[in-house]
């Protein structure tokens, strides 16, 4: 490795979440186990400062991810760390998802401060900032209450305290980070609560314009080939839809046991009663792409497209009440 790649520090950009900054952490330690020095840069965002609108009223595309971008675009950061389930189905021209990591069990899981909690009791109260979650559990669950829950994992956990909900709902990789692990009453099951495109994984954002030799070398030590390949499948099925984390979509790529790769993806309703699910064929890693592709048209084709014309109309006219 060129001992220029060493000059300076890699300067990490990040929200400034415990969460947020422990997937930086996790990034630094593994650059710096390969002699890189490294910097974290916290960045506010836009849906770190908008806590009183649900994510769909606050245009979701970005909202986690644009003032980050921004540094990267004026060379403020190298790399820009994100969930990768927060990143926006299409990237800017002049930026490029660099690497994902090795992904985490991709499972929504139950948190309850009362060990017995069971998704049985009445007049349960579910917080959720997630509008998947809450079409799911329409769908499964139609006698539960959910309440939006926005705010980072300790804000919601604090709320979940104060009596707000019940219990909350939430991925899995995150709870088990920040090592609340003992707080899950439940394990939601993917293959029927499937998970958003990406969830689980740590995304690396970078400029095109960074360095060749930075860009190559980050690449080599952040990124998990398998990870990069299914997410290439979920984000392409999301880039069909045109979906974002404000769209009830899901998609989850997974590896058979000779290798191949699998995709299961779909669309239902703001109210859970219409869902249209695909799986894909079983085929080589390097149709990834086209699989994500291929099964969205599938979904679209199949009622996706009339389920999404039907909640931007309800999104436009809530809108309009404003």
């Amino acid at each position: 490795m060129e001992t220029t790649l060493f000059n300076r520090p890699i300067r990490i950009g990040t929200r400034g979440s415990r969460l947020a900054l422990w997937q930086a952490n996790h990034v630094a330690a593994c650059l710096e186990r390969e002699l890189f020095q490294t910097e974290i840069v916290i960045i506010t965002t836009k849906g770190d400062v908008v806590l009183d609108r649900s994510l769909d009223k606050i245009g979701a595309k970005g909202v986690f991810t644009e003032e980050l971008e921004e540094s990267l675009r004026n060379g403020f950061i190298d790399i820009a760390v994100h969930s990768a389930k927060d990143v926006q189905s299409t990237i800017p021209d002049d930026l490029e998802l660099l690497a994902f990591m090795e992904r985490e069990k991709v499972n929504d899981v139950i948190v309850s401060f009362d060990p017995s909690f069971s998704l049985q009791q009445p007049n349960i109260v579910l917080g959720t900032s997630s509008t998947r979650r809450r079409s799911m559990l329409k769908r499964y669950y139609p006698d539960i209450i959910t309440a939006e829950a926005r705010g980072n994992l300790q804000t919601r956990l604090r709320k979940l305290e104060e009596g707000q909900y019940d219990a909350l709902v939430l991925a899995f990789a995150g709870v088990h980070r920040m090592e609340y692990d003992h707080l899950i009453t439940h394990v939601l099951p993917e293959t029927q609560f499937v998970p958003a495109a990406g969830q689980g994984s740590v995304a690396i954002e970078c400029a095109k314009n960074l360095e060749l030799g930075r860009k190559i070398a980050l690449q080599g030590i952040l990124d998990h080939t398998d990870t990069h390949a299914c997410l290439r499948a979920e984000r392409a099925f999301l880039r069909t839809m045109e979906g974002g984390c404000s769209i009830p979509s899901f998609a989850l790529a997974t590896y058979t046991d000779e290798g191949l790769l699998q995709l299961h993806g779909g669309l239902i309703s703001l109210d859970g009663q219409q869902y249209v699910e695909e799986i894909s064929a079983i085929t080589d890693v390097d149709q990834a792409d086209a699989i994500g592709v291929s099964l969205a048209e599938t979904v679209l084709r199949r009622g996706g497209k009339q389920i999404l014309a039907e909640i931007r109309s309800h999104r436009e006219s809530e809108s309009s009440t404003f």
